[in-house]
């Protein structure tokens, strides 16, 4: 079989050869050690590279945007994973002037600014100071729906406004899957938007179903594109459970998830929910009412087990068995019981992508990602 015939029988409940397998991304320090150079792959160290380009001038820019997306591909190939995850970060602004080498400021310093810094050992670049951030108060959020509602209408997207996957689907092989994008919906986890969800739930499921009203014509273009699995959610969740109460998330996210699913239903393409986190407590809303067709960032740590979901769901499709915790945090021997866990049970059970279900981060010990990628290849069968 191809990548794509895997994946796309397993999704369907049919034999496969072997189980397909995928990695939710990486970080700068992972992407070297695959591909044994410099690689123009990962998040925070992304952002700052693209910043720093930007300052270069335009050519170092598009230079930067070329090896990215070539790197992006190069990192999974390398690997032999049946999808090529398209993300990573960035930072598309120029800063005003450098502080140091890794410390750089954006805007003006006597109006609106902000420092940002780069740590190459964690890879992170984060805002150290800046002007003042004032939050939005509750009464301010009529105009953000408002105007997000007038986008949700206007917006018209093709396959040029998803450069990224439109490059890839372009660059790799016919026969591998590439994960789409553009059907995220969240609400912002911010005070005043919780606060909202109590207060004012209906001006918070406005808000959702523009994002829902964008996702839909966002899942029409990944179709006309070729994609089929595409990457949906939002973060809500930790290991204790969701950021807000199930009755809430009824209210104001089930509308628009289920619109999302029924729009990508309709275009032919997989919803794919995503959050970190015990889902536990939404699970039978948002993977059964909801109408999602898959469940990706499946987290182990936070008692997300594939087996269990799969009793509860039998026909959910399921992302991930591998924690990044247990690739950054534990022994070699913690990974290849993960790896192996999660092979067995997407063997006997179907339905099931394996593999690390987020991003592996920069400080994850090397030898325990080869541990991972040499079980999943050993053991998918």
């Amino acid at each position: 079989m191809t990548s794509r015939q895997r994946i796309r029988a397993a999704f369907s409940g049919e034999a496969v050869d072997r189980v397909p397998i995928y990695c939710a991304g990486v970080h700068g320090r992972v992407a070297d050690h695959i591909l044994g150079r410099d690689a123009c792959v990962g998040f925070g160290r992304q952002g700052y590279r693209e910043a720093m380009s930007l300052w270069r001038g335009e050519d170092a820019h598009a230079e930067f945007r070329a090896q990215t997306r070539a790197d992006m591909i190069a990192w999974s190939e390398a690997l032999d994973l049946d999808l090529i995850f398209t993300g990573g970060g960035g930072y598309g602004a120029k800063p005003t002037r450098l502080i140091d080498e890794h410390t750089l400021l954006f805007g003006d310093e006597n109006a609106t600014w902000h420092v940002m810094r780069f740590d190459p050992d964690t890879e992170l670049f984060q805002r150290v100071a800046g002007s003042p951030i004032i939050p939005p108060e509750l009464e301010d959020l009529d105009v953000i729906v408002e105007r997000a509602e007038a986008d949700a209408e206007a917006y018209s997207p093709t396959p040029d406004s998803f450069p990224v996957q439109k490059h890839v689907v372009e660059q790799v092989d016919e026969h591998r899957e590439v994960f789409g994008a553009g059907i995220m919906v969240y609400v912002p986890r911010e005070k005043v938007w919780l606060e909202a969800m109590l207060l004012r739930p209906e001006l918070v499921l406005r808000w959702t179903m523009a994002l829902a009203k964008r996702a839909v014509k966002n899942a029409r273009v990944m179709a006309q594109m070729g994609l089929w699995v595409l990457f949906g959610g939002g973060d809500f969740a930790g290991k204790n459970g969701p950021l807000y109460s199930p009755r809430s998330f009824k209210q104001c996210m089930s509308p628009a998830v289920r619109e999302i699913s029924r729009g990508c239903e309709e275009a032919g393409v997989l919803h794919m929910f995503a959050s970190d986190g015990d889902l536990w407590p939404v699970a039978d809303e948002l993977y059964g009412n909801c109408g999602v067709h898959g469940y990706h960032e499946i987290d182990r740590r936070a008692g997300m087990d594939l087996a269990r979901l799969r009793d509860r769901f039998p026909d959910l499709r399921l992302m991930g068995g591998i924690a990044s915790e247990t690739l950054h945090l534990g022994t070699p021997e913690d990974v290849r019981h993960e790896c192996l866990t999660a092979l067995e049970v997407a063997r006997e059970r179907g339905r099931i992508m394996v593999g690390a279900s987020n991003t592996v981060v920069a400080p994850t010990p090397l030898a325990n990602f080869d541990t991972m990628i040499e079980t999943l290849h050993a053991g998918r069968g």
